[in-house]
Formats: C-alpha cells, sequence, structure tokens
C-alpha cells in the first residue's frame, strides 16, 4: 500500500522537527565526559586512587572452565594479570614501555616479550579510569554520536581515537554515566580486528566505581571470556617488579 506523496512530506517535515528538538536537548561531549567522571567518584577521588589489585574468578569456554583470576593496574600506565589453572598460571603484563607473557596453557613456560600490536590491548588494561577520563592529555580524539540501543539501553555512544589509531566505541548508560559497553577496533598484525567488551556491577573502591563484571570477546563471537570479581583493593603497596619482564628468565 502506497501513501501519498503529500503525507510523505508532512511527516518528514515533523520527523525533521523532533529531530532538530531532540538535538537541542541533546547532552554536548564535555557534558558527557563530565558526568562520566562525576559517575566515577569525581576527578579528586580518580587521581588520589594509584593502584588497584582485583581478585576473582575469570570463565572461559561459555563457563565450562573456571581459573583464579588477579590483576594489578598502577599509574602512570602499568598492568598485570594472571589467570590459574591447575597450578599453571597464564601471565600477560605491561610496564609502561614493553609487555610480556607467560603462556603455559599454550606449553611456554618461559617469559616472552610481546610485540607492539599485541600490547596495545594492555596499554587499555593499564588505564584505572577508562578511555574518556584525561582525553586531551592523551592525544586523543572524541566526538559523541548520539545513542545507540545496547541490549535494550538507549546508551550515549562516543567515539575516542587514540594516539596510536585505535578507536574506542564507548557505550554510557543514560542514567548512571558509566560505561556499560566498549567496541574497540584495531589493526593487529595486519588484520582489523572488533572486541566487545561489556562492563557491570559497578562497585565503590576508595571513592572510586569500577566494574566487577566484564565480560569480552570478538565481536559476534557468542563464547566471550567473562571475569567476575570478587575482591578489590585500592592503593596497595605493588612492587614494581611484578611488572618488568623478568631477569631471570631462562635463555
Amino acid at each position: 500500500m502506497r501513501l501519498h506523496s503529500g503525507i510523505l512530506l508532512i511527516s518528514a517535515a515533523l520527523i525533521g522537527s523532533v529531530g532538530i528538538a531532540q538535538d537541542k536537548n541533546a547532552p554536548t561531549l564535555d557534558e558527557l565526559v563530565s558526568k562520566n567522571i562525576e559517575a566515577k567518584g569525581g576527578a579528586n577521588a580518580l587521581r588520589a586512587l594509584q593502584s588497584v589489585t582485583l581478585t576473582g574468578k575469570m570463565l572461559v569456554q561459555q563457563g565450562q572452565l573456571q581459573l583464579t583470576y588477579m590483576q594489578t593496574k598502577k599509574r602512570p600506565g602499568e598492568v598485570r594479570t594472571e589467570a590459574t589453572l591447575q597450578g599453571m598460571t597464564q601471565v600477560e603484563a605491561y610496564d609502561g614501555k614493553d609487555g610480556w607473557k607467560i603462556s603455559p596453557f599454550q606449553g611456554r613456560k618461559d617469559p616472552e616479550r610481546m610485540s607492539a600490536d599485541d600490547i596495545k590491548s594492555l596499554m587499555e588494561d593499564a588505564e584505572i579510569d577508562g578511555p574518556l577520563v584525561d582525553w586531551k592529555a592523551k592525544q586523543s580524539t572524541v566526538d559523541y554520536l548520539g545513542t545507540e540501543d545496547v541490549d535494550g539501553t538507549l546508551a550515549h555512544k562516543l567515539k575516542v581515537v587514540r594516539k596510536n589509531g585505535d578507536v574506542n566505541f564507548v557505550y554510557l548508560d543514560p542514567d548512571h554515566f558509566l560505561e556499560i559497553r566498549i567496541l574497540t577496533q584495531r589493526t593487529k598484525h595486519g588484520a582489523q580486528v572488533e572486541v566487545e567488551t561489556d562492563l557491570g556491577d559497578y562497585e565503590k573502591i576508595n571513592g572510586v566505581f569500577i566494574p566487577f563484571s566484564i565480560e569480552t570477546g570478538r565481536k559476534g563471537d557468542p563464547d566471550k571470556q567473562k571475569i567476575v570479581i570478587d575482591k578489590a583493593e585500592g592503593n596497595v603497596p605493588v612492587d614494581d617488579s611484578i611488572f618488568h619482564f623478568p631477569t631471570t628468565a631462562s635463555k
């Protein structure tokens, strides 16, 4: 059934006027970033949180395997992640410059240095604040792209282009302004990769809200890795050596 062209024009005009009204009421980029910072606990609390240690479990293969999980982050940009199963511990670490790993589940028990492409994800993991806080100082560019449905939530969508060219699409909850999803696009070993991370179950640690539920994997892949945090500690003493490539590694 076809509508008369005149009705179509009227409908288009009405839709256009509604769109203009919505645009006028839409938050600005600066407002959204400011609300995100306040939602996390405020700039002062974020600056005061110099390190965080997370412990819990990692679920893989659709929950069939459960590993013990621990991650330590320390400013200005260090991170170490461990996942343990049956006495074997997988390690990935970044000291702000170089990255390395131990992969016993792949038969490699000695530490190995990681390539520039492989450490990109670790550089993001090392951020305590997320991609929006201090984005100008990080030499990123950020654009507000309006709203988009995220599993039934009309979330605010922001595009972050990092200094190294990686792109994060950050989705903020419209009520609380915390990240509920981050879609990352990057080039890895010559191929385009899309990784989707869903964040939730935020809890306050040292005055800062951090996610206690993190589900991540390739976009469209139903078998995603899920991390459930049981305990988080802020500003506990951290020995910087845990982030550096082990000097006693066997040759």
